[in-house]
């Protein structure tokens, strides 16, 4: 056990102006998971006594399980997602000012067994963000279509971010007392894991992997590629909120340079035939403005936000 503690003394905690400070809190964001969220709860209890499970608006008997195994737990009136849902988690997490908070899937993926691999890193100040990897020494029976799947969000996720680890979608991780402070996430749905390398770069959060073995007890809830689609584009919002000369300008000033090649051609034309092609050289006006506003904007952004960190660095509430 990592930590000594009861599931009262965690309730006293919530309710108390001063709670009593606990080393590690785990949070649970739980949809509809009636049928593993009881063993996961008891498991993550023997390993640390506080455990706050986040129902994001289910329709089962998720709550009442997750309260009956000795979970703290704090109802959504629907289901929000589950970056909201995290987001709710930390915020209560935050008020027993924990030396570290372990974000584990209600689906029966996860060992908490293995949670003290994952805070070693983290109680060794070795890194803010410990990230949970099936790609490892570990032996995990991935299914193939995942496989591909995870490789290509890994790929993604690092250009366009910054950071590379080998499994970005994984749902197990810990935080630090440090990132704890300062993560905050603006996804709402499943490409949460995927901000958690932007944050990382934008703040300078140190992250680590452990491999952990993670298990396939259940079919997905929803067709493999809907969920894919819905993390790509996730992603590509995050792209154009943390990356914004990045999302906008690559992409504008590829359109310039596809503009001005075609007003090359259109040129070449003339001097060799007289002959003004319109169209083409409609078209390449409208691209190369399409790309030189893109980049412009892109580059606004860019400076924009880096104003407003630097005042929300220097701002005290």
């Amino acid at each position: 056990m990592i930590y000594q503690s009861t599931a009262g003394l965690c309730d006293k905690g919530m309710e108390a102006k001063t709670p009593h400070p606990i080393k590690v809190v785990v949070v649970v964001p739980a949809y509809n998971e009636a049928r593993f969220i009881g063993s996961t709860v008891i498991k993550a209890i023997n390993q640390t006594g506080c455990v706050i499970v986040i129902d994001d608006g289910s329709q089962d008997d998720t709550a009442e399980i997750a309260r009956a195994a000795g979970a703290i737990v704090i109802q959504h009136a629907g289901n929000r997602g589950k970056g909201a849902a995290l987001n709710t988690g930390l915020q209560a997490g935050r008020r027993f000012d924990p030396q570290a908070v372990v974000l584990l899937d209600a689906d029966g993926q996860h060992r908490p067994e293995e949670m003290a691999r994952l805070l070693e890193p983290i109680f060794l100040d070795q890194a803010d963000i410990v990230v949970g990897s099936r790609y490892g020494g570990k032996k995990s029976c991935v299914p193939g279509a995942r496989i591909l799947g995870h490789r290509l969000f890994n790929l993604i996720t690092r250009l366009v971010s910054g950071e590379s680890v080998s499994d970005s979608q994984c749902g197990y991780r810990a935080f630090s007392a440090r990132a704890l402070e300062i993560v905050s996430f603006c996804s709402q749905g499943f490409s949460v894991e995927s901000e958690m390398q932007f944050l990382a770069h934008e703040y300078g959060l140190r992250i680590q992997e452990v491999d952990i073995t993670v298990l396939y007890p259940d079919k997905p809830k929803r067709p493999l590629l809907f969920h894919g689609m819905l993390v790509l584009n996730g992603i590509i919002k995050l792209t154009g909120q943390y990356r914004p000369l990045l999302s906008f300008g690559l992409f504008g000033m590829i359109l310039f340079l596809v503009g001005s090649a075609f007003s090359i051609r259109v040129l070449e034309v003339y001097l060799r035939t007289q002959d003004l092609a319109v169209v083409p050289a409609l078209l390449s006006i409208a691209l190369a403005f399409i790309g030189l506003t893109l980049w412009m904007t892109g580059f606004t952004l860019h400076s924009v936000r880096g104003m407003l960190r630097d005042i929300l660095k220097t701002w005290k509430p």
